[in-house]
């Protein structure tokens, strides 16, 4: 009996001893239960410690992102140079000179779109008193093997019609120190016609510099089309003019 009970308390308990010149030894013990609780806690708090690793993105959803990321970029550098839908709209020049037509954002902004009709100023004004006046634009698209991502308004050449008559072409122009002095000279003007009154000593055998402001409507039909309609209160809802840019 006395063996039966030593062990059962051996299977039971796990007898320690303390290690030290200590004369009293106090045998300490853990049952099984709290052993096999305590191995437990430790197995969980191993996981836990252990850091998850990181989910790699497949190479093919890699590209895909470049590739949507590459086509958005694409779309925000061909959108449209900054005009809105109501942009600001100045036609000068000298009597006898030709036509300057310049669209700006705002009356302070430099000129996003600045061209040189070969058409006469004299005979624009003559067609503008005798009714509406149309003005189309019209450049060549370029061949499919040599196609280049040219935005409409910057296209150089234009073939130029007034009122379906062919006047000779345009040409696309950087604003330099002239240009930008008349621009600044009608900034104030929101709309009206009228000649600068300190360029008449410049004009010279050119005669006097004439100019009309007023605000246009922007139309977009695609990246080949755009049209700008003069808003003018005072009409009875036909713009006196307009101006259509093609690619043909």
């Amino acid at each position: 009996m006395a063996r039966t009970s030593e062990d059962s308390s051996k299977r039971h308990f796990h007898w320690t001893n303390k290690v030290g010149n200590e004369d009293d030894e106090v045998p300490s013990f853990k049952s099984s239960s709290n052993a096999k609780e305590e191995d437990k806690n430790e197995n969980v708090k191993s996981h836990v410690a252990m850091p998850t690793p990181k989910k790699k993105l497949p190479a093919v959803a890699v590209a895909r992102l470049r590739s949507v990321l590459a086509a958005l970029g694409k779309n925000r550098s061909s959108l449209p140079l900054g005009l809105g839908s109501r942009v600001v709209g100045t036609l000068f020049g000298y009597r006898r000179g030709h036509v300057h037509f310049a669209f700006q954002r705002d009356p302070s902004s430099p000129p996003t779109f600045l061209i040189e009709l070969a058409t006469p100023i004299s005979g624009l004004v003559r067609e503008m008193a005798s009714g509406l006046v149309r003005i189309a634009l019209e450049c060549d698209k370029e061949k499919e093997d040599q196609k280049k991502a040219v935005k409409l308004l910057e296209e150089p050449m234009w073939r130029t019609y007034c009122n379906g008559k062919k006047s000779g072409f345009a040409t696309r122009k950087e604003c330099g120190h002239k240009e930008w002095k008349v621009l600044k000279a009608v900034e104030p003007i929101s709309m009206g016609a009228g000649v600068l009154p300190g360029c008449a000593a410049e004009a010279g055998a050119d005669g006097e510099l004439m100019y009309m402001r007023a605000k246009f409507e922007r139309i977009v039909g695609s990246r080949d089309s755009e049209a700008f309609y003069m808003m003018n209160p005072d009409s009875n809802g036909a713009p006196e003019l307009s101006i259509y840019l093609l690619r043909v």
